[in-house]
């Protein structure tokens, strides 16, 4: 590490396992505010299904990139980036300390590692060849081709997200590489050092409280948000656990409980999933979550200055 340096902190972890309440308390120990990187979190139409700190929580340290977009606005880990390392330039040039926090591993690499501007732009024959097989043959022929073209990112991605699969599998053909190694990008230089933090619990515990995270959601009025943003459903970040789930149950798909079944299990394998991508990068320090004296040990152990 380098002390000249100001110092990132990105906290990592599955959803649920409580990354805000230790973001929360970090921040306040070292005088820090938290860049969300929440692939949903930035929309402010989209509170309650994403896990959004509240009013309560935003006020006891500052947050930055959150509700910060419209759902009707296209906004992907690429603008992410631009404008997380815009606000981190700015930041550092007074203070020492930030925090990254977020579950989405894409946006987490955006800004630990850059992109690679040599990601190819769409081929639109490719793209309606590959629409034209999703509505012949369903999702499940996406799924086997992108298996075999890049069995890493099929471990990662949503694996029902059409949208995501002809993507990657559009890239692959273009290049004639996996995606998930060109989309790792070319690795960057900072300007500031990154210390990664990682959250993780003994899964029992975890699913049960992503179990339990649901029933409040449901009791909190998620399906009223749901409804009140029917109408971009199209939009990739609508197209996740929590909303897509209860879109089916509008179309009379599943009934209410089938649907909030679904999201139970589907929020376990996404939290797998993360914990898949996360575990690949041997820079994490994992913690307990609940053991964030712990935590805060080991950062003042990497020398942070504490303004």
């Amino acid at each position: 590490m380098d002390h000249k340096k100001p110092n990132l902190i990105v906290l990592i972890g599955p959803t649920a396992v409580g990354k805000t309440s230790t973001a929360i308390k970090i921040a306040q120990a070292i005088n820090a505010p938290i860049l969300s990187a929440d692939s949903r979190q930035f929309y402010k139409e989209l509170s309650i299904g994403t896990a959004k700190p509240t009013l309560k929580e935003q006020a006891a340290a500052k947050h930055h990139f959150i509700d910060n977009k419209s759902i009707a606005e296209e906004y992907n880990a690429s603008d992410f980036e631009k404008e997380a390392i815009s606000f981190l330039e700015m930041h550092f040039k007074t203070n020492s300390n930030a925090i990254l926090c977020g579950g989405s591993g894409m946006y987490i690499d955006a800004v630990c590692k850059g992109f690679d501007s040599e990601v190819p732009s769409s081929d639109d024959n490719i793209r309606q060849e590959l629409q034209n097989e999703f509505e012949k043959n369903g999702i499940k022929s996406l799924q086997k081709k992108l298996k075999s073209l890049d069995a890493v990112y099929y471990g990662t991605v949503d694996l029902n997200n059409a949208k995501r699969l002809m993507r990657a599998i559009e890239v692959c053909l273009i290049t004639g590489k996996p995606y998930s190694a060109i989309r790792q990008g070319k690795s960057v230089v900072r300007s500031f050092n990154i210390v990664k933090i990682g959250l993780m619990m003994e899964r029992a515990h975890l699913y049960e409280r992503i179990n339990k995270r649901v029933d409040l959601m449901m009791e909190a009025g998620l399906l009223e948000e749901v409804k009140s943003v029917e109408r971009y459903r199209e939009n990739n970040a609508l197209k996740t656990v929590g909303y897509r789930e209860l879109f089916l149950y509008l179309d009379g798909k599943y009934t209410l409980s089938e649907a909030v079944e679904k999201i139970k299990v589907n929020s376990r394998r996404y939290a797998k999933r993360q914990l898949s991508w996360f575990k690949k990068d041997g820079e994490i320090s994992w913690f307990e979550p609940n053991n964030w004296e712990q935590i805060l040990d080991y950062l003042h152990q990497t020398n942070l200055k504490s303004r």
